[in-house]
């Protein structure tokens, strides 16, 4: 087979475009709804890619296609060659109507439970003409995820993130964006013995049995840290990786958990659920949008960004 480079110069540049968007949507099919053109017609173009590059760029699943491992590392940089020559041929040109977009934005069930339907509904008002993709969020740090364009936009509480941003020198290839505070509370079925106490004490806290959400299902988290510098231990009995899983077992179990406040809503269990405050010192819950240097300045980026920020609704004061 000849070389990537050994055809470059006679490489139909239009194949890339189609590339981008199979890599994109994972399925031909849908990477052909996006691009405006036949499913035959986007094979076709893979087809002559793959002949091009001596690759075979795509295995078919159940699913769609899954990329190679030189379509893996094809991608990023085309799609920033994509990106840079967008901008050099129309400039700040994005219109909502008219460009189909696909944003893929990761956060964890009770944040889109929140943020989602109000987001949906700001874009069917202005009959915009994108299509978001929501992925579940399973980590703290979703760095990697961005720097390799799995997603373009991150939403959530990302301290380690965070904490990189602050120091010195501070992580160049990524923009954050403030949305709003929240506190953990500890959450509990409102028939709880505990729910009928004044106030919660740490020592009846560590003897009651524990649910911890968790996103990468590590049996510790920041509670079992807080507590072990204080000299203290829980048991957790359960670890799930969803806040709905989550207000359900807690609404119809013993189990304690702590939640942020804003998510309570988002459990769909809010009327069976009771809070309290912790006995121990948590810090600050701080929701943001997390992206790429390399979509800072997309007009359909900033469209994106400005649209979640309106979504993002700071959380109401809940009653116990």
């Amino acid at each position: 087979m000849p070389s990537p480079a050994a055809n470059f110069r006679t490489l139909d540049l239009n194949l890339l475009r189609v590339f981008d968007a199979a890599m994109a949507e994972g399925s031909l099919t849908r990477a052909a709804a996006t691009l405006a053109m036949t499913q035959p017609a986007v094979s076709h173009a893979i087809r002559r890619l793959r002949e091009a590059l001596g690759d075979e760029l795509f295995t078919r699943t159940a699913q769609g296609v899954r990329p190679t491992a030189l379509a893996e590392s094809l991608w990023p940089q085309v799609r920033q060659a994509l990106a840079t020559l967008r901008q050099a041929i129309a400039p700040g040109a994005f219109d909502a109507q008219r460009d189909a977009v696909t944003f893929r934005l990761a956060m964890a069930d009770a944040t889109a439970a929140l943020l989602v339907p109000p987001l949906v509904t700001a874009i069917e008002a202005e009959h915009a003409a994108a299509t978001l993709r929501v992925l579940p969020l399973t980590t703290r740090d979703p760095r990697r995820l961005l720097q390799a364009q799995a997603i373009d936009l991150a939403v959530g509480s990302f301290p380690e993130v965070a904490a990189a941003l602050r120091s010195e020198g501070g992580e160049p290839a990524l923009r954050q964006r403030p949305l709003y505070d929240t506190r953990y509370v500890c959450v509990m079925r409102r028939g709880h013995p505990l729910a009928r106490r004044a106030a919660l004490t740490l020592e009846a806290y560590c003897a009651a049995a524990h649910l911890q959400v968790s996103f990468s299902g590590r049996g510790v988290g920041a509670v079992d840290q807080a507590l072990a510098a204080l000299g203290r231990q829980r048991r957790t009995v359960l670890t799930v990786n969803q806040f709905f899983t989550a207000g359900r077992v807690v609404a119809r179990s013993h189990l304690l958990t702590v939640l942020p406040e804003s998510f309570l809503e988002a459990t769909g269990y809010r009327s069976e659920l009771a809070i309290a405050e912790l006995p121990l010192a948590l810090p600050t819950v701080h929701v943001g949008m997390l992206w790429h240097l390399r979509h800072d300045a997309d007009p359909a980026h900033r469209w994106l960004r400005e649209r979640v920020a309106a979504a993002a609704k700071p959380p109401r004061a809940s009653a116990r």
